[in-house]
């Protein structure tokens, strides 16, 4: 079985009414390519836009529930695909930095909140998630299970790991940073110690801090049948605005996993007590 997932690599326009009537253009666009999901870039409501005033950004922070997201239900029934839409969520204390993924029949079935909020920075204005979730996706032709993790998530391994603890074959990774080497090492290196497939939406070049090269590793190191090891990135974007079409052969994965010694086959987990303590100096 093959999965197609879109990558959405899109400038934000300037206000929500113009980004949601840009992301559903979008949204067509990819099922006219063949996708079986799309993903949009970190917060796409707002354009990732956080400022730091009192108040400011409560103001621009919509409900899970508001018409811009309940659209992107509606349009994936009616497109037969699933949509990652993401959003600055309204919540108290603070906004939430959340991903809502809905299948092909427009049903939620899966609403995460990033975890590692960049606290040293401009997320400080935002509450952090309390858990990772997995979900099952129905695609037509078979099932996926998937999972979301947001941008500096992917610097903690520990983000992944839980995700392959609960199942996840793909996990789903909005993002908005400069997509540099040891970022996107750090992304292949989640994909090949847990046998995942990840794909990240990033933004184009022309968005603040941001520049492309949205990706999608498959999580598949090597073959038995073939000699030497193979590149498991599938997809590198260019920096250029635009939607970037990857195909995970989805057989090929789960055979591997199924087969080889990565992810929670050889773990040792009664050694690994001091991962959920606080920070210890003589550690």
């Amino acid at each position: 079985m093959e999965l197609k997932i879109a990558l959405l690599q899109l400038l934000p326009e300037g206000n929500l009414d113009a980004r949601l009537n840009k992301g559903k253009e979008a949204c067509v666009k990819a099922k006219k390519m063949g996708a079986d999901i799309v993903l949009f870039p970190e917060m796409w409501s707002d354009g990732y836009f956080l400022p730091q005033e009192d108040g400011a950004v409560d103001a621009l922070a919509i409900a899970a529930d508001s018409e811009f997201v309940c659209s992107f239900s509606t349009l994936a029934k009616e497109l037969q695909m699933a949509i990652g839409i993401t959003l600055l969520e309204k919540n108290t204390p603070k906004p939430l930095n959340s991903v809502i993924l809905f299948d092909m029949n427009g049903n939620e079935i899966l609403h995460y909140s990033k975890v590692h909020t960049c606290d040293f920075g401009e997320e400080k204005v935002l509450s952090s998630g309390k858990n990772f979730y997995v979900a099952d996706l129905d695609i037509g032709r078979g099932t996926v299970r998937v999972g979301s993790m947001i941008c500096f998530d992917r610097e903690f391994p520990e983000s992944a790991r839980i995700l392959m603890l609960k199942g996840a074959e793909v996990i789903l990774a909005p993002n908005a940073c400069p997509m540099e080497i040891n970022r996107l090492s750090a992304l292949r290196t989640r994909a090949y110690e847990n046998k995942v497939a990840i794909a990240t939406c990033n933004y184009p070049k022309g968005q603040p801090d941001c520049n492309g090269h949205s990706t999608v590793f498959d999580g598949v190191a090597w073959l038995r049948d073939e000699p030497g090891v193979r590149d498991m990135c599938i997809l590198e974007a260019p920096e250029e605005e635009g939607i970037y079409l990857a195909e995970i052969d989805m057989d090929m994965l789960r055979d591997y996993r199924i087969h080889e010694v990565m992810g929670s086959k050889y773990r040792h987990p009664d050694t690994y007590g001091i991962l959920t303590m606080e920070e210890q100096e003589n550690a």
